[in-house]
């Protein structure tokens, strides 16, 4: 009886260990897949750090090579120095004097081309602004018979004749007028401008009356606008150059008669005061 009592546990006990034994087995299994997962991330880690640490002993060689020649390079230089120190020690005296003679007119012609330059720099600002201020007085510069311009550091101001005069005619427009007295407004406050009046016209033959020709037309309605500015608007006759081109400076061809209407124009060129060039170039630069 107590046999029998004793084997019932012994059975239980065999039972629950043939169960335990499969999972242990699986769980040994998982741990060992993990264990080998870790070791490959750690072999993989390795293999970079070891990538990287060539890649850095490589990149570090290569400026090792590069500062000895950047050593060498300077002590060539310095040697080559030295040498021309060597040289430059037994010059003599007038030669010293004459070398010191070249580096003084250097400095001086740098001064006189800083002069130039600054003068270029001062009438070119003075152009935009007189072109600025042009165009604030005139006010409307859609109007395509009046054209405002900047051409090589000389201020144009061409009208068209369809708005100063009738065809073949030199008598300034009462509309005309008007726009010339806004023009006058500006060169009276720049006293010191000097300008010229072009007569310009196309190529279709004048028919001669009082005047013989194109040119003669051209002149006469220079000296006409000329008259209104002296006349009218007070500007010094001495300020102000009256000159007829004819039909011989076009702006475009007269092929067309949208060319020769843009040929048919009344210039005002803003004379530039060369004088102050001038002065500039007689100034000694030894």
């Amino acid at each position: 009886m107590k046999i029998a009592r004793l084997a019932l546990p012994v059975a239980i006990i065999t039972i629950l260990a043939s169960c335990s034994a499969p999972r242990k087995l699986k769980e040994s299994e998982a741990r060992n897949a993990r264990l080998q997962s870790m070791y490959n991330d750690a072999e993989n880690k390795r293999k970079t750090c070891e990538e990287d640490a060539a890649r850095a002993a490589a990149a570090y060689k290569d400026k090792v090579e590069n500062l000895k020649e950047q050593q060498t390079q300077l002590k060539s230089n310095n040697t080559q120095m030295l040498d021309h120190l060597k040289e430059l020690s037994v010059i003599s005296s007038s030669q010293a004097e004459s070398i010191k003679k070249s580096l003084d007119n250097i400095g001086a012609k740098d001064e006189y081309i800083k002069d130039l330059q600054s003068a270029i720099a001062r009438k070119d600002s003075l152009n935009m602004q007189l072109v600025m201020n042009l165009k604030g007085a005139i006010g409307n510069m859609d109007d395509k018979d009046i054209n405002i311009k900047v051409d090589k550091g000389v201020v144009y101001i061409d009208i068209s004749d369809k708005l100063l005069f009738k065809s073949g005619k030199y008598e300034v427009a009462d509309r005309a007028k008007e726009v010339l007295g806004k023009v006058a407004t500006v060169l009276n406050n720049q006293p010191d401008i000097e300008f010229m009046v072009e007569g310009h016209t196309d190529n279709v033959p004048y028919r001669p009356n009082v005047l013989l020709d194109n040119w003669d037309l051209s002149v006469k309605r220079a000296t006409s606008v000329v008259r209104i500015l002296q006349n009218q608007y007070n500007i010094p006759p001495a300020r102000m150059t009256a000159a007829g081109r004819g039909e011989y400076v076009p702006v475009t061809s007269n092929d067309t008669p949208e060319g020769r209407a843009a040929n048919r124009r009344t210039r005002i060129v803003i004379l530039p005061q060369l004088d102050q060039f001038f002065k500039l170039l007689e100034k000694p630069a030894n």
